[in-house]
């Protein structure tokens, strides 16, 4: 993978130019997309700008996201050759921050289930996951070193977790979803993957101008809270054998380390997701559902047949919930810095028929927490398994800090 920090240090020392870095990211593309499929559309022209933190890097935009330079289709035959006239708020904080835009990356169809025809780099036989296919693809092959991606119930975390690179779902509204297509409000969060955490953290600082997202000198020992999300079902063996290697590397590295339960009602929340989310996505998909109801991809089209008809009243419960579970979380920091979870149930599914489960993830998204995806494990077929690093709500920059702890740790193991 390429390493984003390291292209940044090694332009500011003058070792690199912008545009070798550029090159670098075009000829891999030329080398390995044939093979992965993670682009939708890319510009085999595009060429560094003069100034910018991210000068020289080549990003990826998932393609539910605007951009005027690219069609945005959405993984839909719907949008076909559509092209905004303008591009999403978060594509235009890549631009200001210098960044290239290198073309447009698979999404399942409106960010759904629909697998796309990606291949995951590490094994092609098995998924990449979804609903950032593309993405975190293209990361992990060494195409670029840095993607956009979105997560509504799990679709940053779990392919990055399958792809093996690093990635942050930030706290809900870090990043604006301004130019996005939406599928539910409440939940939509724009995400980047890199190849490690210091990498991720030097995206998301370039683009939000917050340098206390930056790696600092030392990294500070966080206490960790162990959470094995039981209502979530049982993981599978590789699953929870990366949890167990990642808890047992932070404590090695002095970190506190403990299990905790989660409060009844953050459990409820987990539950009441597919509420919210399915209650939202009628209304936000409405136009395509009702006006284009053959082209809606077979999944989705399934989903929103299944949900038809949801009350408000279901909805508004499901909010009230929602709400006291952000609260009760809230409370459950008050004895540690992070969390520590799983980040899939296990490796990545074989073939292409499943974009894998988001059951580890929905509850995270729901609660709008940031949660950063760490490789923790390489189970058979060399296919890794991640854990997820998560923060209270708003600390993002203390999530970003204690996963690179943990990704040291695991370093030394």
């Amino acid at each position: 993978m390429i390493s984003l920090a390291d292209l940044q240090r090694r332009i500011a020392q003058g070792d690199l130019s912008a545009d070798a870095a550029i090159a670098q990211s075009l000829e891999a593309i030329g080398a390995q997309e044939k093979m992965i499929g993670a682009f939708v559309c890319h510009d085999p022209n595009i060429r560094a700008e003069n100034a910018g933190p991210l000068r020289g890097v080549a990003v990826g935009i998932k393609d539910i996201m605007d951009t005027a330079d690219f069609p945005t289709e959405m993984g839909s035959s719907i949008y076909k050759g559509f092209r905004s006239r303008g591009d999403a708020a978060v594509v235009m904080a890549l631009k200001a921050a210098g960044a290239s835009i290198v073309g447009k990356t698979t999404t399942t169809a409106f960010a759904s289930s629909d697998p796309t025809a990606t291949l995951n780099p590490r094994n092609n036989a098995h998924t990449p996951g979804g609903s950032s296919a593309g993405s975190a693809a293209a990361v992990a092959a060494g195409m670029i070193p840095l993607a956009l991606g979105t997560q509504t119930g799990g679709s940053v975390i779990r392919p990055a977790s399958f792809c093996g690179c690093a990635a942050i779902k930030p706290s809900y509204r870090l990043l604006p979803t301004v130019g996005v297509k939406c599928y539910s409000w409440t939940l939509d969060t724009v995400g980047l993957f890199a190849a490690g955490v210091r990498d991720v953290a030097h995206g998301l600082a370039a683009m939000t101008g917050r340098d206390e997202f930056l790696p600092q000198a030392s990294v500070p020992t966080p206490r960790i809270g162990v959470v094995t999300q039981d209502f979530a079902g049982a993981p599978e063996a590789e699953g929870a054998e990366a949890l167990q290697i990642a808890a047992r590397a932070a404590e090695r590295a002095g970190a506190s380390v403990r299990t905790l339960a989660m409060p009844e009602i953050v459990a409820e929340a987990w539950r009441e997701h597919p509420t919210v989310q399915e209650f939202e996505a009628h209304q936000a998909l409405a136009w395509e559902y009702r006006v284009h109801y053959d082209a809606v991809a077979p999944n989705l089209r399934g989903r929103l047949d299944e949900s038809k008809g949801m009350l408000p009243a279901a909805y508004d419960g499901a909010m009230q919930v929602t709400r006291q579970a952000r609260i009760a979380l809230t409370k459950v920091f008050d004895d540690v810095d992070v969390l520590l979870a799983i980040s899939a149930p296990g490796a990545a599914p074989a073939g292409l028929g499943s974009t894998g489960d988001a059951r580890y993830n929905r509850l995270w998204t729901l609660m709008g927490t940031p949660c950063v995806n760490i490789p923790a494990h390489i189970a058979a077929g060399g296919l890794p398994v991640g854990v997820q690093v998560i923060a209270r709500y708003g600390e993002d920059a203390k999530a970003l800090a204690a996963a690179r702890f943990v990704e040291e740790a695991l370093a030394q193991k």
